[in-house]
């Protein structure tokens, strides 16, 4: 976690980065998964049951989560917090219920968000900034596999599911290689496409994906606990929905992929393997809560624990704590470039600094969200948070305008992680706006390029924090405070 404020390359500068820093930190705390789990998670009366804000947690048919009633307990998942998630519930179990259940189990986390722990193993299976998955992924993925399906029916089955899992759980189906996988992914993303056409073609080619995890356990019940990096929170979406079954249609799959130019030699062997795939999969449907059971018996929850509004609503929480009145908060659900998100934030801060000017009193915008980059075949290095601020500056700048006295501009990624870059995101301020002015052609050339991080690196604009073990998508930050640095 980054809440240690050292980890933060940019504090100590600035007043406003002192304040900037103070709301990343609070902000990553509330969303921190092991106090997630031990926080919101009990076990109380009858029977040892589980319960979520003190009410009891479901499976398909209304079954409780009893635990005094339950032989062993499995722990499997993936993604960016599972290793946060699995310190929490052995918090929340202790000593002596993880002895009695025999728990074991296995988590794939990425390089940096490693953890020793009594009983669940959480290996690192991937390096950190490559969001794919690797051949140590494919292998953990396997060892689930056979977990889940060597359990009996009185047993329980508890699946972490966090933002990265895409990545960090993966068996691809018969007939699609791995490097054909990632390849095929790697060009969606480069083209532009959003995580919900990305995720198409990753369930389409996976065992695991769409419900296929779950659909190998045999015990009666399995609990799938979530903490969303998806905006709208859509359980089919995060990590490609593992515990959540989903139709595939390999017509919508062809078309999708022949749209983002994947080329035939790619697109034919994907879409015959994955047709293959779809025609021996069981059908299976979920209700709006993520209930259901699959073709073996095993009765399916969901327990969504926490998402993007929680580290909104904490952030907000933290710059009013720092003097600011928040006049927006949210999640921006509709689709958006990094460029666009950019511009209409660098819109947004002329009222904001206007207001602020007039009547003296600091204000502030936290919003979330998640930008999509369109890579050029000649790019260089960023990600989506360095694009957005250097496309806020590139607009406020316009025109050789001066950056606004007391504003500050911040885009930061929760997993610690933007591109391949070794930063979370970047920010705006005076300082680092006297670098891009006198050099206004850089600035353009960095932003057609997709090469913000050189920019920032050079002008001390970078939000370093180093894997944060947890992840919920985007915040973005204004603060305008009038006669501050």
């Amino acid at each position: 976690m980054i809440g240690n404020e050292r980890r933060l390359s940019f504090v100590a500068n600035t007043p406003l980065r002192q304040d900037l820093a103070d709301i990343i930190a609070a902000m990553t705390s509330a969303i921190d998964p092991c106090s997630l789990m031990c926080n919101r998670l009990s076990l109380g009366q009858p029977a040892g049951q589980l319960r979520c804000d003190d009410k009891p947690v479901l499976v398909a048919g209304g079954d409780t989560l009893d635990f005094d009633r339950l032989n062993r307990i499995v722990v499997v998942g993936g993604g960016k917090a599972a290793g946060g998630f699995a310190a929490g519930l052995e918090a929340l179990l202790g000593p002596q219920r993880l002895a009695q259940h025999r728990v074991t189990g296995l988590v794939s986390a990425p390089a940096g968000c490693g953890l020793s722990l009594a009983t669940i193993e959480v290996r690192e299976t991937r390096p950190g900034g490559v969001n794919l998955p690797t051949t140590a992924v494919v292998t953990a993925t396997g060892e689930m596999l056979a977990m889940l399906s060597q359990l009996n029916s009185d047993d329980l089955a508890i699946v972490l599911i966090t933002g990265g899992g895409s990545a960090l759980l993966e068996a691809p189906v018969e007939g699609i290689s791995l490097p054909l996988l990632t390849r095929t992914t790697q060009q969606l993303a480069a083209a532009g496409a959003d995580i919900t056409a990305i995720n198409t073609v990753r369930r389409a080619a996976s065992r695991v994906k769409g419900g296929g995890l779950a659909a190998a356990c045999t015990a009666r019940r399995l609990l799938a606990v979530v903490l969303s990096d998806v905006i709208g929170d859509d359980l089919g979406t995060i990590a490609s929905g593992p515990c959540l079954p989903a139709a595939i249609d390999i017509d919508g799959l062809a078309t999708l992929l022949a749209d983002y130019g994947v080329l035939p030699v790619d697109r034919e062997p994907l879409l015959e393997a994955a047709r293959l795939a779809t025609d021996s999969r069981p059908p299976a449907s979920a209700d709006s809560a993520g209930c259901w059971t699959t073709p073996a018996g095993c009765r399916v929850g969901h327990l969504l624990l926490g998402s993007n509004a929680t580290a909104v609503k904490a952030a907000a929480a933290a710059a009013e704590a720092c003097g600011y009145q928040v006049i927006s908060t949210g999640t921006v659900t509709a689709p958006e470039t990094a460029n666009d998100a950019g511009s209409r934030l660098a819109s947004l801060s002329h009222k904001l600094v206007a207001a602020s000017e007039q009547d003296g009193q600091p204000r502030a915008v936290i919003e979330g969200g998640e930008a999509t980059v369109v890579v050029p075949a000649d790019h260089g290095r960023g990600g989506r948070n360095q694009q957005t601020v250097l496309a806020a500056a590139e607009d406020v700048l316009a025109a050789g305008r001066n950056w606004p006295a007391g504003l500050l501009f911040a885009s930061f990624g929760t997993d610690g992680e933007d591109g391949p870059t070794s930063a979370a995101g970047g920010f705006i301020d005076t300082t680092v706006a006297a670098t891009f002015k006198h050099q206004p052609a850089a600035l353009s050339h960095a932003i057609d390029r997709c090469d913000a991080h050189p920019l920032l690196a050079a002008a001390g604009g970078l939000i370093e924090t180093g894997p944060t073990g947890t992840n919920v998508a985007d915040v973005r930050i204004m603060l305008m405070r009038p006669g501050r640095a």
